[in-house]
């Protein structure tokens, strides 16, 4: 079942389902019977490829999600913690992919969500010196963890080694849920992931039990609202925010169809 969720989820993000459209739709066309129907596949694809590569259609199919759940504010010595935050003792970070290139250092490694995770947790955690830091991510036979390289990012960012718990066999959001439910063992948890994964995260560790608080990290739909000319334009970045957003919502689709 885990495979096939990942092969279905694959075959049906924006650049592979365009162009699986497009190539049935040049077959088509080949033939006398069927040549319409491959012509408006073919057209489908591009116009899909288009609006999945602009700059504002994407922002908007992803910022939904991200502004699901509030930014953790600015945290400093001279401002008191948010009530809610200040009684974490966990501070749990989600899996966001690595390198595994020889010669870079752990933060180098990370994915740019990976960083922006580690980062976030790592704010988080200067203003909870109590609590406990905990990574999650498996590895390819032979190749170090995507725990043991988040670990050693928080490590060259000033965490102590004796903070932090690696959870390394958690394959995807649900069995990390599980997991972090386990080493919290009701303990209030900051869960911290990308803006645009919370709300999937959130519907499966409430599911999980665990009693978190979302601290959502690396918004990458970021709009201050103004218009401009250049939020028309396309690129891959904005198919990147696109597949994201596709992504998540089949996600979600799924939970639903669960009845999670």
């Amino acid at each position: 079942m885990f495979w096939l969720k990942k092969l279905l989820a694959f075959v049906l993000m924006p650049l592979p389902l365009c162009l699986a459209l497009l190539a049935a739709g040049l077959l088509l066309a080949r033939s006398t019977r069927r040549a319409a129907l491959g012509r408006g596949l073919a057209v489908a694809a591009v116009v899909l490829l288009l609006l999945f590569s602009n700059r504002l259609v994407s922002t908007r199919l992803l910022q939904p999600l991200e502004s699901r759940y509030p930014a953790v504010p600015e945290l400093s010595a001279d401002r008191p913690v948010p009530a809610e935050l200040a009684g974490c003792q966990v501070v749990a970070v989600l899996g966001g992919g690595n390198s595994d290139m020889a010669g870079l250092s752990a933060t180098s490694q990370l994915s740019t969500s990976a960083l922006a995770r580690i980062v976030e947790a790592v704010r988080i955690l200067r203003v909870l010196p109590g609590a406990r830091l905990v990574v999650s991510g498996p590895g390819e036979p032979g190749h170090p963890t995507h725990a043991s390289i988040l670990a050693a990012a928080a490590e060259s960012l000033g965490v102590s080694a004796s903070r932090i718990t690696l959870i390394e066999s958690a394959r995807d959001t649900e069995e990390e849920s599980h997991a972090v439910a386990a080493i919290a063992g009701g303990r209030r948890t900051a869960l911290v992931t990308s803006a645009w994964h919370m709300p999937r995260a959130a519907h499966l560790f409430a599911k999980a039990g665990v009693a978190f608080v979302a601290c959502p990290a690396d918004f990458v739909a970021r709009d201050d609202g103004r218009f401009s000319l250049s939020g028309l334009g396309w690129d891959s970045e904005s198919l990147m925010r696109s597949t994201m957003a596709v992504h998540e919502r089949i996600g979600l689709l799924w939970l639903w169809l669960r009845g999670a």
